[in-house]
């Protein structure tokens, strides 16, 4: 008996259900389309994509790593806005007449994202097609070509929704002049910033040294380019100043100077001072981090108080801080075969001759011993005036 009540109750529940509005229950299925949408969307990044980079690792081509990280948030996008659909066509019957625009609007944004993240990608991959970029044409090239895809993107979206693009783009040429005018210093720096990249005259990481800043560069703009000091400052350069300023770029040297003058006190016999000549010269060209090309030590020229050695030579590295160190090494040894010699390096100095030699006059003794000597227990003498009185009786010595 209790059965037969409780399957009459579950078909008055279920007639009951079935009596509701049919709007309602679209709105339930729209609902429940969408929080499906959701769920996969979660699922797909958490498996699918994991699973197919977990693959991707494993192989020797890096490229389809990045493909996969770019693509994986436009996909989930896509997952979410294909719920969407489905449940605006499960909702609406029939569609409303915005519902293509919106459609359309949605896959040409999808698709605009997906190439915005791919766009770096896709200029490293031209390394495999023997398609060369510099460290600094490559970002310059990513911002130039995420621009035009976000512009065009924006003008078809205007276009699907009825807007003139055309008449929009006829409007910019009327005021293209008061534009340029406007934005005469903007203009000037894009040009400059493409004079920078085609030239190349420097990349990014270069030390370079200009009149205005000296530092490592860090990026490159549209408007500027930023340099990192060694104070650890970020100085940014306006472009159009930048192209227009002598550029030192000291990384593309390919070997380091040294020059300096070695100066020998004039005490230093003729054959000691040949001998330090031609062991500094041995030495230099046998140092395995200096440049044999171009070595020069000589027996320069007589100083105004030394005899000089010019040395001159070049380091094969140019990194600061080992640069410094072969010049350490090398200064070391210069020292030790100077005291081998026992030769002198000489300092600044001058030595004052007179023509007539100075003469001191001594006190008479007799005349000294006449003479009463003042009682200094009763005089009061000022300090200063004791002092100065002293400097004056001290005699000369020449």
């Amino acid at each position: 008996m209790r059965t037969v009540v409780g399957d009459m109750n579950m078909k008055a529940f279920y007639a009951q259900i079935l009596q509701l509005d049919p709007i309602l229950w679209r709105a339930v299925f729209s609902l429940l389309v969408v929080g499906a949408a959701l769920v996969f969307q979660k699922v797909f990044g958490k498996l699918v994509v994991h699973t197919l980079m977990r693959f991707a690792r494993k192989t020797s081509n890096r490229y389809d790593d990045g493909l996969l990280a770019a693509l994986e948030k436009p996909l989930r996008w896509f997952l979410v806005g294909l719920g969407l659909y489905l449940a605006v066509l499960i909702f609406y019957e029939p569609q409303p007449r915005w519902f293509g625009q919106a459609l359309h609007t949605f896959i040409i944004i999808v698709v605009a994202h997906a190439l915005f993240q791919v766009t770096p990608l896709f200029l490293h991959l031209g390394g495999h097609l023997r398609v060369q970029f510099d460290r600094i044409v490559a970002p310059f090239l990513t911002r130039v070509i995420r621009f035009f895809i976000v512009a065009l993107a924006v003008m078809m979206v205007a276009q699907e929704w009825g807007f003139q693009v055309s008449s929009f783009l006829a409007g910019l040429g009327l005021g293209g002049l008061a534009l340029a005018l406007a934005a005469k210093d903007s203009l000037a720096n894009l040009f400059a910033g493409f004079v920078i990249i085609t030239e190349r005259p420097f990349s990014i990481g270069d030390w370079i040294k200009t009149p205005s800043v000296e530092g490592t560069v860090e990026d490159i703009t549209f408007r500027s380019t930023k340099v990192r000091t060694f104070a650890q400052a970020l100085v940014t350069v306006p472009n159009s100043l930048l192209a227009g300023e002598p550029i030192t770029n000291w990384a593309r040297m390919g070997k380091r100077q040294v020059s300096f003058h070695l100066g020998l006190s004039y005490r230093t016999p003729r054959k000691k001072l040949e001998q330090c000549v031609k062991e500094i010269r041995a030495l230099l060209h046998e140092h395995p981090e200096t440049h044999n090309e171009t070595i020069l030590v000589n027996f320069d020229q007589f100083g105004a108080s030394s005899l000089d050695i010019f040395v001159y030579y070049f380091t094969t590295t140019t990194v600061w801080s080992e640069y410094l160190q072969v010049k350490e090494e090398i200064n070391l040894k210069i020292m030790e075969i100077l005291e081998r010699h026992g030769v002198e390096i000489a300092f600044p100095s001058q030595s004052v001759y007179f023509e007539t030699p100075l003469q001191m006059k001594l006190p008479d003794p007799e005349e000294s011993s006449s003479t009463p000597s003042p009682d200094v227990s009763s005089a009061s003498v000022d300090p200063s005036e004791a002092e100065s009185t002293e400097e004056r009786r001290t005699p000369l010595r020449g």
